[in-house]
């Protein structure tokens, strides 16, 4: 069972945006702090963004004030809002549950390149 579907990557050239959504399983995302990482080539993965089950988003420095992180508890989505884009941006983005977690999903790729 597919339990993290990510979706809304693409290339953009910088400073543009990108919306990412992540669809997960209810056993995964309900009441449970949500998390979207990212992993560039030759680096390890690392938490961009939070958002408790009550709504409250925590930030990584490295995307504070571009990145927005939201939720639909109906839809058991998680969004990334992504702003003011950088070539160091350019990974591929996962979510996952953080107090518990599914099986990685595929990711969705951005590309951040003139």
């Amino acid at each position: 069972q597919v339990q993290l579907v990510e979706s809304g990557g693409g290339l953009v050239q910088p400073g543009g945006s990108l919306r990412l959504s992540c669809a997960a399983s209810g056993s995964i995302f309900r009441f449970n702090t949500m998390g979207w990482y990212r992993q560039a080539p030759g680096k390890q993965r690392e938490l961009v963004a939070s958002i408790t089950g009550g709504g409250s988003p925590n930030y990584a420095d490295f995307v504070k004030g571009r990145f927005t992180i939201s939720r639909d508890n109906a839809k058991n989505t998680v969004y990334l809002q992504m702003n003011s884009l950088k070539p160091e941006d350019t990974a591929v983005y996962y979510c996952n549950g953080i107090k518990w977690s599914g099986s990685w999903g595929q990711g969705t790729q951005v590309t951040v390149s003139s």
